[in-house]
């Protein structure tokens, strides 16, 4: 299965951004409000400059305590985080965040963020890759 079949099942909604000058506590607000596990951080919404994970916030609290609810999501986030594309495949992805130990993939398609997959989207449609094929199998076996 390829990202863009992800991003379709996932729907048109726009993707969550925030700006690297927004205070820590106002993102760990807008991700609990989301209920989301990550956030683009972006000036403009379209230029993927870092990505802010609510483990990049529980990091700092144990390491620095509630002082770093009053830094910036410039000073936590992971700067430049590995994106992929529309073309790429599941296995891919799912490959990449295992290796880089991650969860959220910004989604880009020229240099702009077009969407992103979570390591939870990727497993589902893996999941659901492996029990169509399964069920072809059977088909084929039973001569279906």
């Amino acid at each position: 299965m390829l990202v863009q079949q992800i991003l379709k099942s996932k729907g048109d909604g726009p993707v969550i951004t925030i700006k690297a000058s927004t205070s820590i506590s106002e993102a760990a607000h807008v991700l609990a409000e989301r209920r989301i596990g990550g956030l683009i951080v972006s000036e403009d919404g379209t230029r993927v400059e870092g990505i802010l994970s609510e483990r990049d916030i529980v990091r700092s609290l144990a390491l620095r305590g509630s002082v770093c609810l009053e830094e910036r999501v410039g000073d936590l986030m992971t700067r430049n985080p590995v994106c992929c594309r529309k073309d790429e495949t599941t296995d891919a992805v799912l490959q990449k965040m295992t290796n880089g130990r991650f969860r959220h993939m910004p989604v880009t398609e020229d240099g702009k963020l077009v969407g992103i997959i979570t390591i939870g989207d990727a497993v589902k449609a893996r999941l659901e890759e492996l029990s169509m094929e399964k069920d072809a199998l059977q088909g084929m076996i039973m001569g279906h």
